[in-house]
């Protein structure tokens, strides 16, 4: 017992020595975007060689990398992260499927692109400072680093591997040190490479990218540490002459001061990964960190050379996942929120956490409801940190960009066929207590013209409530749709039009769903001929429909675009309830002399559903289309009349542009496939197929009278082929069409845009 007594002293005492005798290794990253990953593959080589890491720097890509490693993230966790999907999405500027709220996204229109204008400066403060949307970096970064920092006291030092962060102050010019503070925002800042990422402030000053004056802080690490060994690790070097029509080139060259990649000391030795992975190749990083991998172990004997000691893997990874356990729990029991304005925005906390709220949000609750308020159109950007309160609960405090006030779309579709037309919008959106948005819309066009104007306002909360007002005109003149520029084009037989205005209520069912309750008035005009052969003497035929409705929907949508899906899932159903007073005077070709009156009441409920079951590769994507229409709908005064105020099928896009009375039925089904090719990126060879089954359809007599056909007599298959360019604004495609009911069944065009229009009235 006397000998045990006096050996652990000893013991312990050798054990001091020999630790404050061993090196001190320091481990420098440099930036480089998507080729700063193969800092990754440097890492794993080294603890895969029991080489000891106990402090390390980074810039830019190197200072994501380093912070992981100094927050105790091994290299195989750092790397499975770094090829995840969430990665991926995140230096694109996009969200995960589950992150999206549909509640907020705008109605379908044929907007291309659109741009903010900002209220008291309309150039200046709105030139957009970013390629990508940093909301998803953003939260990600909080995620990774929020709770870390809070839980060692924003001090560095306390980290599990004492860290530097280097960012460049934009105003002074100065490359900026951080050895203490948020360290998602300290990260972020570092890595905001100019017009990619939006700049960011950090105690009042804007930052940028650390790379811009300091590349490889080796200084940092040789001046901080005074570490016994230097183990750089750089894939960046000073930039070649560039062209003079190199914008990002000469941007970069103007902004960027020489860096010195030099070792400053004989005790250390500089690794240099031969990679060939781009500044903005993120698809490539798995690559990246192959390279670096593959550069270390070739130096890995120098190494061994200068470095003793080894490091014990097992008791690293114990280490680790006792830093781990004793980082604060993510429980958020409070939500502060202001921008450079007010020092309060309700909007934001009401949305996420209010203040008479005892809730307390974990990770998943937390983004939950981060991401839903985040995807309103009242904010731009927010950079979000965590605070400690009393009880070791967290505070979530955001500083909030208001996004411009005003915003323009852009839109519409270019045709070979005579559809051409124009989309335009302005958007007025601010929030306080309540978000507010005013829109005024236009569609412009030989066959398509509308005006919208539409109020809404959102009471926000965990579950927001939308109560909007609107007002919409149409009129469609679907004569010039069937010609092309090279025809003559004849008098309008057919010209619809629509006013309607209406209250709405929304509320979400879920992330992607939503449901709504519209009722609404309206005043229906429509002026045709009922027969083709006429003249420029006869007068047309004019029914008008004036009355109310009431509708319920519920919709659901995942689908990756708004028009040619290829992946995702869509349902949508509607009970609506119509009625309404019919007022017919015959036209010079019509069969009836009299004026006639009617009043119509019916129910019709919808059902369509298309999803993308079969995915292999995102190369191949197979669709099921399923469309239903069950409708108590009486006849109106004549064929036409009645035609017209049946729904249309439009199941194929370019439907829409044509009136073809055998795809208009009271009750119907249609069921296809959608068959997509991906051979490229952005290009779709596209087959989408149809089965067209009226179960109750109107057809016209020899004698102008009309009848009910026998069920399913008017079935028919109707197809489209499409090759499609998803280009950045819109699709560019060449679609045949195959309509077997229609006078000539192949119809080719050309087009560049969206073929979407303002919801109708109640058909």
């Amino acid at each position: 017992m006397s000998k045990t007594k006096y050996l652990l002293p000893i013991l312990f005492f050798a054990f001091q020595l020999f630790a404050q005798e061993r090196q001190r290794v320091g481990v420098v990253l440099s930036g480089g975007g998507a080729s700063g990953v193969a800092h990754v593959g440097v890492l794993k080589a080294l603890e895969q060689y029991q080489i000891p890491i106990d402090y390390i720097v980074g810039t830019s890509a190197g200072a994501l990398v380093g912070a992981m490693y100094a927050s105790g993230y091994s290299p195989a966790e750092i790397e499975a992260y770094v090829l995840s999907e969430s990665f991926q999405l995140m230096v694109k500027g996009q969200e995960e499927a589950h992150q999206q709220f549909l509640f907020y996204q705008d109605a379908t229109n044929a907007s291309m692109f659109n741009f903010a204008l900002s209220q008291d400066s309309i150039l200046q403060k709105s030139l957009p400072l970013a390629l990508i949307d940093p909301t998803f970096l953003d939260f990600e970064m909080l995620k990774i680093f929020g709770r870390t920092s809070v839980s060692v006291q924003d001090n560095f030092d306390q980290l599990f591997i004492p860290y530097r962060c280097v960012a460049s102050a934009v105003e002074s010019k100065k490359s900026v040190t951080f050895s203490k503070g948020k360290l998602n925002q300290v990260v972020r800042a570092s890595m905001t490479f100019p017009l990619y990422l939006n700049p960011i402030r950090i105690d009042g000053v804007l930052y940028f990218d650390g790379g811009l004056y300091n590349n490889f802080p080796i200084d940092v690490l040789y001046n901080d540490f005074q570490p016994d060994f230097i183990i750089g690790s750089n894939v960046s070097k000073n930039l070649a002459p560039v062209s003079e029509r190199d914008f990002f080139g000469l941007l970069t060259s103007m902004m960027t001061t020489p860096t010195n990649y030099a070792m400053p000391c004989s005790e250390g030795i500089i690794i240099e990964p031969n990679t060939q992975v781009g500044t903005f190749d993120f698809a490539d990083v798995q690559q990246a960190i192959q390279d670096g991998y593959t550069a270390t172990v070739a130096q890995i004997d120098g190494i061994l050379k200068y470095v003793s000691y080894r490091t014990d893997t097992i008791a690293l990874a114990q280490q680790r996942q006792l830093f781990k356990k004793n980082l604060l729990p993510m429980r958020v029991s409070q939500v502060r929120a202001s921008s450079d304005r007010k020092q309060d925005l309700p909007f934001v906390r009401a949305s996420i956490l209010p203040n008479f709220s005892r809730l307390v949000l974990d990770s998943s609750a937390l983004e939950k409801r981060y991401f839903r308020t985040l995807s309103s159109p009242y904010f731009s950007f927010v950079a979000p940190l965590l605070e400690k309160r009393p009880d070791s609960s967290l505070v979530l405090r955001l500083k909030v960009n208001k996004a411009n006030a005003f915003r323009v779309d852009f839109g519409g579709i270019m045709s070979s066929r005579a559809i051409n037309t124009g989309y335009l919008s302005l958007a007025y959106r601010r929030a306080g207590y309540i978000g507010q948005r005013l829109e005024l819309a236009s569609y412009f066009g030989k066959f398509y013209g509308s005006g919208k104007v539409h109020y809404e306002i959102v009471i926000p909360g965990s579950i927001p409530i939308s109560l909007s007002a609107y007002l919409v005109l149409n009129r469609w003149d679907y004569f010039k749709s069937f010609a092309t520029f090279y025809e003559d084009v004849k008098p309008s037989f057919l010209v619809q039009e629509e006013r309607y205005s209406g209250l709405q209520l929304k509320i979400p069912t879920g992330n992607h769903a939503v449901l709504t309750a519209n009722t609404r008035i309206f005043w229906l005009d429509d002026s045709y001929y009922q027969t083709a052969n006429f003249t420029k003497e006869d007068t047309a035929d004019y029914t008008s429909f004036i009355g109310e409705s009431i509708r319920l929907a519920y919709t659901k949508n995942t689908l990756n675009r708004k028009q040619f899906a290829s992946s995702g899932s869509f349902l949508e159903c509607k009970a609506s309830y119509v009625m309404g007073r019919e007022l017919t005077f015959p036209g010079s070709t019509s069969l009836l002399d009299d004026t006639i009156t009617k009043k119509h009441r019916w129910l019709s409920i919808q059902l369509e559903f298309l999803s993308f079951p079969f995915q292999k590769k995102q190369v191949v994507n197979w669709g099921l289309h399923f469309k239903t229409v069950l409708n108590s709908q009486s006849l109106f005064a004549n064929y036409t009349a009645s035609m017209l105020a049946l729904p249309g099928l439009n199941v194929l896009p370019d439907l829409d542009a044509y009136f073809i009375t055998a795809y208009r039925s009271t009750q119907y089904a249609c069921l296809g496939t959608q068959f997509v090719v991906s051979p490229l990126k952005n290009i779709d060879l596209r087959l989408d197929a149809y089965l067209f089954l009226p179960i109750i359809q109107l057809v016209l007599n020899p004698d102008g009278t009309f009848t009910y056909a026998k069920a399913l007599d008017g079935r028919s298959i109707l197809a489209a082929g499409h090759f499609i360019y998803h280009s950045p604004v819109g699709p560019v495609r060449a679609t045949l069409n195959y309509l077997p009911k229609y006078a000539q069944p192949f119809q080719f065009q050309l087009s560049f845009g969206y073929l979407l229009f303002n919801e109708r009235a109640i058909r």
